[in-house]
């Protein structure tokens, strides 16, 4: 291995994003070249996660299973196969986020009210009362909608992407008040997106996160893999 090579695993080792997208939606690389340019940096895991609502979550998650089950197949990091809920009526979204782990969605986001972008008001109660993993991005969530996703084991995003990160720090105020688990994601489009560790963990203090908080976060990405391969470990 090249030391350029070494410097990039270095620089990324252990690395975990579980939202990410590729051609299937709004991103830029298909599946495949995604997952392995995320190894290629150091990632130990990450999720595919499109954009998605009634009118594509099967190819979505058919073509993106078979994607990542591949990929998994021959390399190293781990490849999990997602959706991610975006601009849904709110009173559709428990019933598609059944539709689609029934077809074997590994993990399913709703795309939260973030204050960049006009999601319908309700959107994040309507998700933390629904079968998914994580409300991406939630902008100025509040205090009930937080204590159910609290209750009901729903994990809360704190975002490296610009725009939706302005609110990281109310959200990670209330996630902590309510004792919500927190994950870091980028909401990948471009390889340029992607991010080191080191890169999660300045977010994270940027959202006002101590050094404990941080570790349990990293933790709680780790507990979500592995739901689906019990031998992962950082």
């Amino acid at each position: 291995m090249s030391l350029c090579q070494l410097s990039s695993l270095f620089r990324g080792k252990n690395m975990i994003d579980l939202h990410t997208h590729t051609t299937f939606s709004d991103g830029v690389l298909i599946p495949s070249e995604l997952i392995r340019r995320a190894e290629n940096i150091g990632y130990r895991a990450i999720a595919i996660t499109d954009h998605c609502d009634y009118s594509n979550y099967k190819i979505i998650v058919e073509n993106v299973l078979r994607a990542c089950e591949e990929c998994n197949k021959y390399w190293k990091i781990k490849a999990l196969a997602g959706v991610e809920l975006t601009h849904n009526p709110p009173e559709t979204i428990p019933e598609l986020a059944k539709k689609c782990r029934k077809l074997g969605a590994q993990i399913i986001i709703v795309h939260g009210e973030t204050i960049t972008e006009p999601v319908f008001p309700g959107t994040n109660k309507a998700a933390v009362l629904s079968d998914i993993d994580i409300l991406a991005h939630p902008g100025l969530i509040e205090d009930e909608t937080m204590q159910i996703a609290a209750k009901r084991g729903i994990y809360i995003e704190i975002t490296a992407k610009y725009g939706h990160s302005l609110t990281n720090g109310h959200v990670a105020k209330l996630a902590k008040k309510y004792g919500a688990k927190m994950v870091i994601n980028t909401d990948t489009h471009t390889p340029s997106n992607l991010i080191t560790k080191k890169y999660a963990e300045k977010v994270l203090k940027g959202a006002g996160l101590n050094d404990y908080d941080i570790r349990k976060i990293f933790d709680n990405s780790v507990e979500i893999v592995k739901k689906y391969f019990p031998e992962f470990s950082l």
